[in-house]
């Protein structure tokens, strides 16, 4: 700051000279000392001159109302919101999300550094703060097929833009553990930031190495008694509540029972639907839940605003507080925490304001490759007594590896494995560069009838997933995934039901988030209909059926991982 303007601020400061903006008898939260205390707010071009009792040439009276600083989502992909960027970002930051730590490995995964580059360039000027993590596992692990594989050598040029904060969730937890070189380049180029983790279930020992390597967060906490032992080895936890895995519940609980220190967790959504959003919120649902939950409405606000700064060492946000940025959050109380104004550097974001949706590269809409798929890659012979089976899990998207027996028929003198109510049938078929690879097993639980639900939103690979009861609707939901360029689909007795594109790297919509909230609003319902269990989400949670760094088993095209085996099947029915 020039020593001019600092003079002119401190005048106003001090109040000899009026602020531009002053929000008037607030019940401001000040995030530092965790406390409230009624005043006023003054503000200078988007920056926080100081709290107490002031005149502005503009003022906004906000008796009765509760101001905080603007939310911070810890961890997020933006492409599974299914909109464009630009779209999300206005939505959420009407829910007061005012800063976003992005990890773009969705879009890494399936176009390279092409898809960090249309995630930053499309984040530029929107009227919230967007920081970017630098994808560090693409491929996720050695067994996935996706579209491009990013080294460390070809992360160097980002080093130097002020929006990459750090490296993006390392979940290939192995090669860290057992020293690779090419995942320890990776560390080492970010030695001096951020490095975000993902560690689901690691043992004592290996949780210890995984910390020991500088891997200073996790998202993938299901359970309070992992969660602190993740704070005991010194990570942040990163409390998610998304579309599919909602695990705020359960972490927060267990937080309040043990009166636990809550200086070491944050909030983020990782994976939240742009109808989700809309209808519940986004990290001021986090903070609203975890105060119902019998957390005090002071340590929520901590862990969504000043916690979150303070890890990923945003100094200039979090806190209202003089020089801090004044990314602001009106609240009506402290019990429903019903959002009624946001500010981004001192400026009101206007509610439902259209967002123009920038275009892209054709090369990014052009990414679902697969030219020699046909039905029969879908048969599944019955070879054993019994198969390993993908156990769904309501409300999570760990799975359980179950080996037991499964239905099947008689045809041209072979078993084959015979869908029924309980048992359905998984595929996962490349979709980057055509090799032709399919995957085939077994899941239970999930419960589609009648028809298959299909998408090019599969993590992390993004390779087309399906389930279904038969091959030909099967075969049907692929070959309009292929049609579509990506997308979501539903197929029931031989006709496509309805289908949302996601025509951008086969994982987001272009054509605004009215019409993805139209069309998920049909298609959702239906799913339920056809006997997807309701503590599913039908889509979400079938993107994370081929991602193999989650337990216990997953599907990939080169077959059926056994998670902590590291091993791969070529058949369900493989001992």
């Amino acid at each position: 700051m020039e020593l001019e303007q600092y003079r002119i601020y401190s005048e106003m400061a001090r109040g000899i000279r009026k602020a531009p903006l002053v929000l008037k008898n607030a019940n401001i939260f000040y995030a530092h000392s965790g406390e409230f205390r009624k005043g006023d707010v003054a503000v200078a071009d988007g920056l926080i001159l100081g709290t107490g009792s002031y005149s502005g040439e503009r003022e906004t009276d906000l008796s009765g109302k509760y101001l905080c600083p603007g939310f911070i989502d810890s961890h997020l992909h933006l492409e599974s919101t299914l909109v464009t960027p630009g779209e999300l970002i206005r939505q959420a930051a009407q829910c007061g999300t005012t800063t976003f730590i992005v990890d773009p490995h969705e879009s890494a995964n399936v176009s390279g550094t092409d898809g960090i580059d249309y995630i930053l360039e499309q984040t530029e000027d929107v009227p919230a703060n967007v920081y970017v993590m630098m994808p560090s596992c693409v491929p996720a692990t050695h067994v996935d097929d996706n579209g491009c594989t990013l080294t460390a050598g070809k992360m160097k040029s980002y080093l130097n833009n002020p929006r990459i904060l750090g490296l993006g969730e390392v979940m290939d937890a192995v090669s860290v553990i057992n020293g690779s070189v090419s995942m320890h380049e990776k560390l080492g180029l970010f030695q001096d930031r951020i490095r975000d983790g993902h560690a689901p279930f690691l043992e004592e020992g290996e949780l210890a190495a995984y910390a020991l390597a500088g891997i200073a967060t996790d998202h993938e906490c299901v359970d309070y008694e992992y969660a602190m032992e993740e704070c005991r080895n010194g990570l942040q936890v990163l409390i998610r509540e998304g579309s599919a895995a909602r695990n705020l519940e359960a972490v927060i609980n267990g937080i309040v029972k043990n009166h636990t220190d809550t200086s070491g967790f944050c909030f983020c959504t990782d994976d939240k639907h742009i109808e989700e959003i809309r209808r519940e919120g986004h990290i001021n649902y986090n903070v609203k839940r975890a105060v119902q939950l019998g957390l005090a409405p002071e340590k929520a606000l901590k862990m969504a605003t000043i916690q979150a700064a303070r890890c990923y060492g945003l100094k200039h946000l979090g806190a209202i507080a003089p020089g801090y940025q004044a990314d602001l959050v009106v609240l009506d109380n402290l019990r429903d925490m019903n959002v009624l104004e946001v500010y981004h550097k001192g400026i009101k974001i206007q509610k439902d304001e259209k967002t123009e949706i920038r275009p892209c590269s054709p090369y990014l809409k052009n990414t679902v490759h697969l030219n020699n798929f046909s039905e029969k890659d879908l048969r599944l012979v019955h070879t054993g007594e019994k198969a390993h089976v993908l156990q769904m899990v309501e409300g999570q998207i760990v799975t359980e590896d179950l080996v037991e027996e499964v239905p099947f028929r008689e045809e041209a003198g072979e078993r084959i494995f015979a869908a029924d109510g309980i048992y359905q049938k998984i595929a996962v078929i490349e979709r980057h560069k055509n090799t032709g690879k399919t995957g085939v097993g077994i899941v239970k639980g999930f419960g589609i009838t009648g028809g298959a639900i299909a998408s090019s939103v599969s993590h992390d690979s993004h390779n087309l997933i399906v389930i279904g009861d038969n091959d030909r609707d099967m075969y049907l939901a692929v070959q309009e995934l292929l049609r579509t360029q990506g997308g979501y689909t539903l197929v029931e007795n031989g006709k496509v039901y309805d289908t949302l594109p996601l025509p951008v790297m086969g994982l987001m919509s272009d054509a605004g988030y009215e019409n993805v909230n139209a069309l998920l609003g049909k298609m959702i319902p239906r799913a339920y209909e056809m006997g997807i269990k309701k503590g599913f989400d039908p889509f979400i949670t079938l993107s994370f059926m081929a991602l193999p760094v989650i337990p216990e088993i997953r599907v990939t095209p080169r077959g059926i991982y056994l998670v902590k085996e590291e091993r791969i099947l070529s058949s369900p029915f493989e001992a």
